[in-house]
């Protein structure tokens, strides 16, 4: 089996201006509109060619998705909008990972705190207190089907964020007692 590269990322910066509109409906604020295109353009830096995007059908994910499709050369028309990733928890973030199609190497899922730091914390061990907004998370597996790579630690990982002025940083796993 091949290599398989999976990028959590979670939504840019969303706009609380009118208290109106429903969580789902937020848009993103300045900043976020700012960041998405900043980190995207990270990842196109490091050579990343993705074969799948999933997004929550959040506005805020979905247009977090779409700059980032925008930026890689990725057609909008094949994101993959999905409600259940829409503040999935961290269990069903691991369940999603474990059903995608193994023709696929690189994918991205955008979606929501408090699964997205769940699900890389606790599933794969990783240090990682908080995934701030635009956050991203890139896992690692070696011949691992997804549903196994679901479930077992990557070979690495690392987390880069909007306010990171380094390199991605390589994330060490935690210590189990």
């Amino acid at each position: 089996m091949n290599q398989r590269k999976l990028l959590i990322i979670r939504h840019a910066k969303s706009d609380w201006g009118n208290r109106e509109l429903e969580d789902h409906d937020r848009p993103l604020n300045e900043r976020g509109i700012s960041n998405a295109p900043e980190m995207a353009d990270r990842l196109k830096n490091l050579k990343i060619i993705p074969d799948a995007f999933f997004s929550s059908t959040a506005l805020r994910a979905a247009c977090t998705a779409k700059s980032f499709a925008q930026q890689l050369n990725f057609p909008d028309d094949k994101i993959h909008y999905d409600h259940d990733l829409y503040l999935a928890s961290a269990g069903m973030l691991q369940d999603y990972v474990a059903q995608i199609d193994n023709s696929l190497a690189t994918v991205l899922i955008f979606s929501h705190n408090p699964g997205v730091t769940l699900l890389v914390s606790q599933v794969w061990k990783l240090n990682i207190g908080n995934i701030p907004t635009c956050g991203i998370v890139s896992l690692e597996f070696n011949n691992l089907d997804w549903e196994k790579a679901s479930f077992n630690l990557p070979t690495s990982a690392t987390f880069d964020f909007p306010k990171n002025s380094t390199e991605p940083i390589s994330i060490p796993y935690r210590k189990i007692n």
